[in-house]
């Protein structure tokens, strides 16, 4: 029988699906802000699709989390009648589904016009670039994620107030807890076996039920894949053990934010060697790392709202909250926004820590490799390391990160070198799409107001 990550060819797709006896497989895209969008797909339709591809419903890039249709956007939208687009499945994205018994997961994205602005196609061309450039990217993501013991309904039912965490208070790296909850981390870990994005490692955060979970390393393609499923899995699992999971970057103001942190390497397409590691250099980093890290620092307030995308984004990013504020840089130092790990040749990287945990894994790693690769273009020089606490000190102007969705929405906007990257089209499409949240929000009355100012204004 053959295995799923043995799938390589359309052909291949076709002999696995035939071998397992299915009659429907599940096919999903990834939308703008990293939801898993879609169906099961018989048989047929699916080996036809396979050599002619299918078309989906252009709506999925043309609308919010809430499935609320963008009024902003030229792409799509009841002007154009919301039409299907090309999609192309790709057979070597086959995953098993064992919380589907012997069900088979096929990802695809879209193509044509679609293609400039699809999270994973605008991606793929970042990845290009650092391939025409001769490097191999390497990444790994780690995430942070807090459990209930909620369901759907019963969230909606509280009105999102007094849920009840996993497990209570504070307690990070517990032994105690991972113990007693033993059952649910090796289902984790078990599926995170079997649909190919293997953890590295698992333990308690602080803060009451979070857990933290770090992917381990992979070229950066296969590594945007396994991030994208690692966080729709991972809901999965949950609910069928009568438990919710949140991604959510700050769900409550008593506790920190949750990251999505990128450790990020490149090595030379020709010798497979380490283009980061110099020995000879100040914390082993080579030329080429302290230009790919100036890239990533001068971009970034330009690319925040890549690495946070919504208005709950902005509620991690505070100091002292283990995120940063300003576009920093050090060696070994988790108060900065990038933290140059030195190490071996295997081991040299840089972590970005902007990203958090609601972030579309596709298009925060574009970011992060798409400006480091500018500043490898651009020979950018790297100014020296923030020595201590970040949060404590002042910085230069132009470092300092957005603080709104709006903000980063016009700093995308305008910025050159994203456009350079991603495509005018993708600039746009993508901006306005947050633009749409930050005015849905401002519709929106808080208890914060009316308590403020109900009587006494």
């Amino acid at each position: 029988m053959m295995k799923t990550r043995q799938v390589k060819s359309s052909e291949d797709a076709k002999r696995i699906v035939e071998e397992r006896g299915l009659t429907h497989v599940k096919v999903g895209v990834f939308d703008l802000d990293g939801v898993m969008r879609g169906k099961y797909m018989s048989k047929d339709k699916f080996f036809s699709s396979l050599d002619k591809g299918f078309a989906f419903c252009d709506v999925v890039l043309g609308w919010d989390v809430n499935d609320q249709l963008y009024d902003n956007v030229s792409f799509t939208g009841w002007h154009s009648g919301f039409p299907d687009a090309p999609v192309e499945i790709r057979p070597e994205s086959c995953r098993d589904l064992p919380l589907e018994g012997n069900m088979l997961l096929f990802m695809a994205h879209f193509t044509e016009q679609a293609e400039a602005i699809c999270p994973r196609s605008t991606f793929m061309r970042v990845v290009e670039k650092a391939q025409d450039m001769g490097f191999d990217a390497f990444a790994a993501l780690e995430y942070e994620f807090f459990l209930f013991n909620e369901t759907p309904d019963s969230i909606r039912t509280k009105g999102f107030r007094d849920l009840k965490p996993m497990t209570p208070d504070n307690f990070g790296y517990s032994i105690l807890r991972n113990a007693v909850h033993a059952g649910l981390y090796q289902e984790i870990i078990d599926l995170a076996e079997q649909m190919d994005f293997p953890i590295e490692s698992l333990h308690t955060e602080t803060g009451p039920g979070v857990i933290e979970a770090a992917i381990a390393v992979d070229y950066v393609e296969a590594a945007a894949d396994k991030a994208a499923l690692f966080k729709t899995f991972i809901k999965v699992l949950a609910q069928k053990n009568d438990l919710m999971a949140t991604f959510m970057a700050r769900w409550s103001p008593e506790h920190p934010g949750q990251s999505g942190h990128i450790h990020l390497s490149l090595r030379h397409k020709k010798s497979a060697k380490s283009a980061f590691f110099d020995a000879s250099q100040a914390y082993n980093m080579s030329e080429i790392q302290r230009q790919f890290v100036a890239g990533q620092q001068k971009l970034m307030p330009e690319l925040t709202a890549m690495q946070a995308q919504t208005i709950n984004s902005y509620r991690r990013m505070i100091p002292g909250f283990w995120a940063p504020t300003d576009a920093t840089w050090a060696v070994e130092n988790r108060t900065t926004a990038l933290r140059v790990i030195s190490g071996s040749e295997n081991s040299q990287r840089v972590e970005y820590r902007l990203g958090s945990a609601d972030a579309n894994p596709y298009l925060s790693l574009a970011a992060a490799l798409g400006s480091g690769l500018y500043g490898i273009e651009h020979q950018l020089q790297l100014e020296e390391p923030v020595k201590g606490n970040a949060y404590q000190q002042t910085h230069a102007a132009e470092l300092a990160l957005p603080t709104t969705l709006w903000q980063a929405a016009q700093n995308l906007k305008g910025s050159t070198a994203a456009r350079g990257l991603f495509g005018d089209e993708f600039v746009e499409h993508y901006a306005n799409s947050r633009e749409w949240e930050e005015r849905e929000f401002r519709k929106h009355i808080s208890d914060w107001e009316l308590a403020r100012y109900f009587e006494i204004i």
